[in-house]
C-alpha cells in the first residue's frame, strides 16, 4: 500500500511566482531573527557609509523601537526607493563576489526590515536636501522632504508586526536588550576609531545611556587596547598579551589573556575576520587548542583576535547573517591562531594574572576595628634597636624556634648595638626566598612586595616543560604492533586521515593505506602503552570533522607527560633548604608558562607592599 506524504497534497497546485512582500518576509526570517540582528545590519550599514559616530536607541528590548543614527555619507533622495528594493546595493557591482571589502553586500537588510516592521529612513547626502521614506509591512510610501543636518537616521518600529508568530519566539525584553548590547560591543571592538552610543528609551524621552565608547586615538594597538579596556574592563587589559603574528598571507592581531585570567565559559571570546565579527567553529577550536596545555577542561580563555587577509582568501557569503566564514585554506588559519597564541604565551614567561593577587587580598578580610588614632612611620634603625631591647627576653627568644626561616635576624641584641638592617630587597622578579610555610609554600621577598609560591605546582610545571622539550628534541618513541589494527571508514575519511599521516608519524602513530576506505595502524606511541588504536583513530576522525585538524595524539602524550611530571616533582610536605628554594624561583623566571601549573592553576601569588599595608591600615 502506497502512503502519501502528509506534507504534500495528493494534487499539487500550479507553480506561481510569490509576491515581493512574501519573498521579503521569508528572507527576513534568515537575516533578522531577533532585534539584535536588526541592530547589527543597521550599524554595519552605518559603518560602510563611513560614519565616525553612531547612536543606537531601542525600546522594550528592540521590539517596539530601534533607531540608528549616523554621520555617514547619506543616501540621495533619488536612491531611497531603490535602496528598499531587494538585492540593491552600492557596495559591490556583482562581478566578483570574493573581492568584498564592506560589511554588507547582499542588499537584503533594508527590504527585509521593511517587510516585517514599520521602517522609516531619513537621510541627507552631500549636495542634496534631506529626504524621508517610510515602509510598513512591505508597503512603500512616497519620498518626502525631511529635516536632517547630515548622515542617516533609520527608525524601525513594531518589529515583526507583519509576522506576529515570530514575536512568540522572542525572549524577554531584558534578554533581547542584552543581546543588542553584546552586538554593539562586538562592532565597537572592530572599529575602535568610531564612537558608539547605546540608549534605552523604553520609558520615553532621552532614556538612559547603557553603553558609550568614544573614538580612540593613537595607532591600531593603542586604540584597540583603549577600546577593549572600556568594553572588557581594566582587568582584561592588565592581564592581556599583545598578539601580532603572520602566516602565508594572513595576519592576526589583538589581545589574549593570560591563562590564569580564565573564565568559566566562552563568553569572553571575540573573533573577527577582516573586521567582521564571526563565530566560527574552526577558529574557536583553534583558540581552545592554543590554551589546551595551560588550562583545565572546565576553564575557557579570554581573547579578542582579529584576522586580516586578502578578501579572496576567505568566503564571507556562507550564511545570510554573515556570521560564518570559510577560509580557502583553513589549516593555515588554524595554524596561525595556535602558533601565534602559543608563542605569545611562551614569551610571557612566568607572568601570572594580577587578579590572582586581588582574589587573595579579597580573602584577607580584616576584622572590624575602632578608628585609627595614630599611625607611626616606618621605624628607623635606632628605633628598631630600642624595640628589640624592650622586647627581650620575650619576642626575641621566639626567633630561635622559628620554623624554616631562611635569613633569621640575630636572636638578641646587645644594648647600644644597632641591629643590622634587613637584607636588601631582591632585584629578581620572584624575589629571594625568606621562609617555607607548612612545608609547601615558599615565601619570597621582592623589591616592592612578597611572593607566595606553591612549590609542588611550580616544580610540576618546570618538570613538565623539560619533558616536553626532551620529547621534541628526541622525538616520540613508537612501538610496532604485532598484528596491525585494521580500521574501516569512508573513503573521504581515509583520505583526510592519510593526509595527516606524516604529522601523526612524528607523534609515534604510523598509518598506512589498506585498500579503499581502510587504514592499517602499524605503530602507536610507546608512551601510551597498550591502547585501543581503533578508538584513537576514531577520535582523530571526529576532531578532523569538527575542527579541520586534530590534536588528539599530542593531547594524550601531553597528558601522560603531565602525570609523570606530577609524580616526579617536589611533593608537598618536603622541607626545602634556602638554596633549593632560590634555585626553584630562578628556574621559574627562566621557564615559559611557569605562572600556572599543568592544570591551569596559578603557581604563585604576588602581593604588593602597598596592598599589604592597606590591609593593616598603614596607608
Amino acid at each position: 500500500m502506497n502512503k502519501v506524504s502528509p506534507n504534500i497534497g495528493q494534487r499539487s497546485g500550479p507553480i506561481r511566482q510569490l509576491e515581493e512582500a512574501a519573498v521579503n518576509r521569508i528572507a527576513a526570517g534568515e537575516v533578522v531573527e531577533r532585534p539584535a540582528a536588526a541592530v547589527k545590519e543597521l550599524v554595519e550599514n552605518a559603518l560602510d557609509a563611513g560614519a565616525t559616530r553612531i547612536e543606537v536607541a531601542y525600546a522594550d528590548g528592540g521590539k517596539t523601537l530601534i533607531r540608528v543614527t549616523d554621520d555617514g555619507c547619506g543616501i540621495a533622495p533619488d536612491d531611497l526607493t531603490l535602496a528598499m528594493a531587494r538585492h540593491a546595493t552600492s557596495k559591490i557591482d556583482g562581478s566578483d563576489l570574493l573581492d568584498i571589502h564592506t560589511f554588507g553586500f547582499r542588499g537584503e537588510a533594508l527590504p527585509s526590515l521593511g517587510a516585517v516592521g514599520r521602517l522609516t529612513i531619513t537621510s541627507r547626502a552631500a549636495g542634496h536636501a534631506a529626504a524621508e521614506l517610510s515602509v510598513s509591512g512591505g508597503e512603500m510610501g512616497p519620498v518626502r522632504p525631511a529635516a536632517l543636518n547630515a548622515g542617516t537616521r533609520v527608525t524601525l518600529r513594531d518589529l515583526f508586526h507583519a509576522t506576529p508568530a515570530r514575536l512568540k519566539f522572542l525572549r524577554t525584553d531584558r534578554a533581547e536588550a542584552q543581546a543588542i548590547t553584546d552586538t554593539v560591543k562586538r562592532l565597537a571592538m572592530a572599529e575602535p576609531f568610531v564612537g558608539f552610543t547605546l540608549r534605552d528609551v523604553s520609558g520615553g524621552g532621552e532614556g538612559r545611556v547603557s553603553f558609550r565608547a568614544d573614538p580612540e586615538q593613537g595607532d591600531l594597538f593603542d586604540a584597540l587596547q583603549g577600546r577593549l579596556t572600556g568594553i572588557l574592563g581594566r582587568a582584561f587589559a592588565d592581564n592581556a598579551l599583545k598578539i601580532d603574528a603572520s602566516r602565508e598571507g594572513l595576519r592576526m592581531t589583538g589581545y589574549a589573556a593570560l591563562p590564569t585570567y580564565s573564565r568559566g565559559s566562552g563568553v569572553a571570546q571575540y573573533l573577527f575576520v577582516n573586521g567582521r565579527p564571526v563565530r566560527d567553529k574552526m577558529l574557536l577550536g583553534a583558540l581552545r587548542a592554543a590554551y589546551a596545555d595551560v588550562l583545565s577542561r572546565d576553564r575557557h580563555p579570554a581573547a579578542a583576535l582579529f584576522i586580516d587577509c586578502d578578501p579572496r582568501l576567505v568566503d564571507v557569503n556562507v550564511h545570510p547573517a554573515k556570521s560564518e566564514v570559510r577560509f580557502r585554506d583553513p589549516g593555515v588559519a588554524r595554524g596561525l591562531v595556535v602558533s601565534g597564541l602559543r608563542h605569545a604565551l611562551a614569551e610571557a614567561g612566568h607572568r601570572a594574572a594580577s587578579t590572582v593577587a586581588q582574589a587573595t587580598l579579597g580573602a584577607m578580610q580584616a576584622e572590624p576595628a575602632a578608628p585609627r588614632v595614630y599611625q607611626m612611620d616606618r621605624p628607623t634603625a635606632h628605633a628598631r634597636t630600642a624595640a628589640y631591647q624592650a622586647q627581650a627576653p620575650g619576642f626575641a627568644e621566639m626567633q630561635d624556634a622559628y620554623s624554616a626561616r631562611v635569613d633569621p635576624e640575630p636572636a638578641t641584641a646587645d644594648a647600644g648595638t644597632p641591629m643590622p638592617d634587613a637584607p636588601a630587597a631582591s632585584d629578581h622578579p620572584l624575589g629571594t626566598a625568606r621562609a617555607q610555610m607548612h612545608e609547601n609554600y615558599i615565601l619570597a621577598q621582592t623589591a616592592d612586595g612578597m611572593v607566595i609560591v606553591d612549590q609542588h605546582a611550580a616544580h610540576e610545571r618546570l618538570v613538565y616543560e623539560k619533558l616536553k622539550a626532551q620529547m621534541a628534541q628526541a622525538g616520540v618513541a613508537a612501538q610496532a604492533l604485532l598484528i596491525p589494527e585494521i580500521v574501516e571508514m569512508s573513503e573521504a575519511e581515509a583520505t583526510r586521515l592519510l593526509d595527516l599521516s606524516h604529522d601523526l608519524s612524528r607523534l609515534g602513530l604510523v598509518l598506512e593505506p589498506f585498500g579503499p576506505g581502510t587504514v592499517a595502524v602499524r605503530e602507536t606511541p610507546a608512551l601510551l602503552g597498550p591502547c585501543d588504536a581503533r578508538a584513537l583513530v576514531r577520535d582523530i576522525l571526529d576532531e578532523l570533522a569538527e575542527q579541520g585538524d586534530s590534536t588528539t595524539v599530542q593531547a594524550r602524550l601531553d597528558a601522560i607527560l603531565s602525570r609523570v611530571a606530577c609524580h616526579g616533582s617536589v611533593r608537598a610536605g618536603r622541607r626545602m633548604q634556602a638554596d633549593e628554594m632560590n634555585a626553584l624561583l630562578r628556574e621559574m623566571e627562566a621557564t615559559p608558562l611557569s605562572g600556572q601549573c599543568n592544570h591551569g592553576r596559578p603557581t604563585y601569588v604576588e602581593l604588593k607592599l602597598a596592598d599589604i599595608e592597606r590591609l593593616f591600615g598603614r596607608t
